[in-house]
């Protein structure tokens, strides 16, 4: 698939993105000095920071394998999408599915630069990408490029991987879950991972605060509060817990405490 001709947004260098800071954490490239100082920041108050990254990437790809595989989904909304770090959703839905449709979207562009070539390595399937943001569920929702990739006729897997966390409550970042999730069919599903201070408040209240003083809002949640956003919702077996206890394909050394991530997947009756 072809990707349209968009006007890039000015980058901003000067001010760490969560995008950029979550690449460094990832020991990716994409990140500038801003990015690097925020991130460093964070992690002196609490160096588990760097752990939850790489484990998410992990529950990504069992989340979506699951998805593509068991739950037989073949269409995918991906918000919060952040810089390409394979595998990518679409690699791991269209390894199952050659014919899977993903749409990814995201506010940095930064991400929307790489986003172009991500969007020329789709296999049989189709990738689109969308400049947006969470926050504005309703410009998601009506973007051509989404109508163009999904048929909202059709079961979607709404994606929210380490995102709902830079939403305060404020945000109405259950309100904003439940209008996307509202447009979708019966049969859709949601996925979401989220920071919790649950195993140790204190260094991610730091670390939260931290972020805050550096201009990228933090929310860490509660187990309870997690959940919240599955209302009505069929949970998949084992429900909303830390994401290592979810579906594990391998062995890890590390703890509930050291990732901080709870994750849960849930089916829209």
């Amino acid at each position: 698939m072809g990707a349209k001709i968009m006007v890039e947004p000015p980058l901003d260098t000067g001010r760490p993105h969560p995008a950029r800071v979550y690449d460094f954490l990832l020991g990716g490239k994409d990140n500038f000095a801003a990015d690097r100082a925020a991130a460093a920041e964070g992690l002196k108050v609490n160096p588990n920071a760097a752990t939850a990254p790489r484990q998410n990437r992990a529950f990504l790809q069992r989340t979506v394998r699951y998805l593509a595989a068991e739950a037989g989904i073949r269409q995918f909304l991906d918000i919060g999408t952040g810089l390409p770090t394979a595998p990518n959703v679409h690699q791991v839905a269209q390894a199952v599915n050659p014919d899977a449709r993903v749409v990814y979207a995201d506010n940095d562009p930064l991400v929307l630069a790489h986003a172009r070539a991500l969007l020329t390595g789709a296999g049989q399937g189709r990738t689109s990408y969308l400049d947006a943001d969470l926050r504005e569920p309703e410009r998601i929702l009506s973007a051509p490029a989404l109508r163009d990739t999904l048929d909202l006729r059709e079961p979607v897997a709404l994606l929210l991987y380490a995102v709902l966390h830079f939403l305060d409550d404020a945000a109405d970042p259950y309100g904003i879950v439940a209008r996307l999730m509202a447009e979708l069919p019966h049969g859709s599903y949601l996925v979401i991972s989220h920071i919790t201070g649950d195993h140790d408040p204190e260094s991610w209240a730091r670390f939260t605060e931290i972020m805050r003083r550096q201009g990228i809002t933090a929310r860490v949640r509660s187990k309870a509060e997690v959940a919240r956003f599955f209302p009505g919702m069929e949970m998949v077996p084992p429900g909303v817990v830390p994401i290592l206890q979810w579906r594990p394909d391998t062995e890890t050394e590390f703890t509930d405490a050291q990732v901080a991530l709870y994750g849960g997947v849930a089916r829209k009756h």
